[in-house]
């Protein structure tokens, strides 16, 4: 009885070993076509949304040439909806047998992939080799690409912390990318014309590249000099905000302007119908002025030295120098001309203040040299005549008037408005009494 008992034993464990090895293709199995395995083995991970969900089964070759690779699904992810795609894909490591099945599901709108199907190359991806894009190189490019693999090796030596902060800020980059991208190619005849554009103008700068350096040179020599006056810079930045805010005041009220310049503008539209001959016959002129165009590019910028016009202007003083450097005439330091001009503002202020007040009397005396005539039918006319007495309304000479407050050539109104009070006049040392009119 031991004996039989023993040989029962080994009968089912042999059956259970058959069944572990063999009895597997019962279960839930998709054989998905894909143009190569790409070092796909059996036993490989099957995911779906990172979430391991079977392994690979088995793989053929179909008489094509192509790889039929059957995978097997996990009951709880079964069946798969229509529209499912499989894509193989490589870890986070290049190496040999490190790929895994992706299985990207679709919506099927309610229909299921039955057991056994098969999934066409339309519905398969699968990953790109790095030999594949090694052999895109010849020989040439291959030694270039090993270069700059070594030179960007040299370039982020010690610098990972900031590679770190500049790829954490790749992502919004790289999305705002794709979505100029996206703008770009919605209207491709634009973006031709853009491209075609760009060629010209890289062009036309490539056959301008003498005078290209001259102005980089130029804007060189320009920014040394803001450096030089970086304490006025800081100074004129830190001015910038006030003045940007009175601008944007500027630019609000420009809005109300603007609408009243639209009747303009409409009124405009026949007269800019009647230029159009005018500028036919003015763009032959500037043909014709090609010449003397070109002459006088000559004149400004001529090979050699000391026989143009730009070599004449760099002659001159420095503007900085007579502008803001201090120097010495006849003996006595003077400074340049910005910062005397600065005091002279200075000091002025006090009598340019008390002057103001005295801006309506200062109009008016103008205004009298526009009106000393006046028209009938023949025209405009005038008389002058001559005076020797010094009363010129009746009574006494006034005298002793020095001291005519702001409006004093005018009568004094009776409710006083008018009238500055005995404060404003010790402000502006000056007395009522002495107007030019009135007893």
């Amino acid at each position: 009885m031991a004996r039989v008992a023993a040989l029962g034993a080994v009968i089912g464990s042999a059956v259970l070993v058959a069944l572990l090895f063999f009895g597997g293709g019962d279960g839930y199995n998709v054989t998905a076509r894909f143009v190569n395995a790409a070092q796909l083995v059996k036993g490989n991970e099957v995911q779906i949304g990172g979430v391991p969900a079977g392994t690979v089964d088995d793989i053929q070759i179909s008489s094509d040439g192509r790889a039929d690779v059957t995978i097997q699904i996990e009951e709880r992810f079964t069946p798969l909806p229509a529209g499912t795609r499989a894509v193989i894909k490589q870890r986070s490591l290049s190496g040999i047998a490190n790929r895994f099945v992706d299985i990207q599901l679709g919506d099927g709108d309610g229909a299921k992939i039955d057991d056994g199907s098969v999934l066409g190359e339309d519905s398969t991806d699968t990953a790109v080799e790095l030999d594949q894009l090694f052999n895109l190189f010849d020989p040439v490019a291959r030694v270039a690409v090993q270069d700059f693999f070594k030179g960007s090796r040299k370039m982020i030596a010690g610098r990972g912390q900031q590679l770190n902060n500049g790829v954490k800020y790749l992502n919004p980059t790289l999305s705002t990318g794709g979505r100029l991208f996206r703008e770009l190619s919605r209207d491709e005849v634009l973006l031709e014309q853009f491209l075609e554009d760009s060629s010209t103008l890289v062009g036309a700068l490539a056959e301008r590249r003498s005078d290209l350096t001259g102005t980089v040179r130029n804007l060189n020599a320009t920014f040394a000099a803001l450096r030089n006056e970086k304490g006025a810079l800081a100074e004129s930045i830190d001015r910038l905000p006030p003045f940007m805010r009175r601008a944007n005041s500027t630019f609000v009220n420009l809005r109300a302007a603007l609408d009243d310049v639209d009747p303009l503008v409409e009124a405009s539209e026949p007269v800019a119908r009647r230029l159009g001959p005018f500028l036919a016959q003015a763009r032959g002129l500037a043909s014709d002025a090609r010449p003397t165009i070109r002459d006088l590019s000559v004149t400004i910028r001529r090979g050699g030295s000391g026989n143009d016009l730009i070599e004449f202007a760099d002659s001159f003083p420095a503007l900085a120098r007579t502008a803001l450097d201090a120097r010495r005439i006849n003996g006595e330091r003077r400074r340049g001309a910005f910062p005397e001009s600065v005091e002279a503002f200075k000091a002025a202020a006090p009598q340019i203040a008390f002057g103001r007040a005295y801006t309506p009397d200062f109009v008016g005396w103008l205004d009298d040299f526009s009106t000393t005539g006046a028209y009938d039918a023949l025209g405009g006319f005038s008389r002058a005549g001559i005076y020797f007495d010094e009363i010129l309304n009746g009574g006494p000479v006034r005298q002793g008037q020095f001291k005519r407050c702001p409006g004093g050539a005018e009568v004094a109104a009776e409710d006083g408005s008018n009238v500055l009070s005995a404060e404003e006049q010790e402000q502006l040392d000056c007395v009522d009494s002495h107007r030019g009119t009135g007893p």
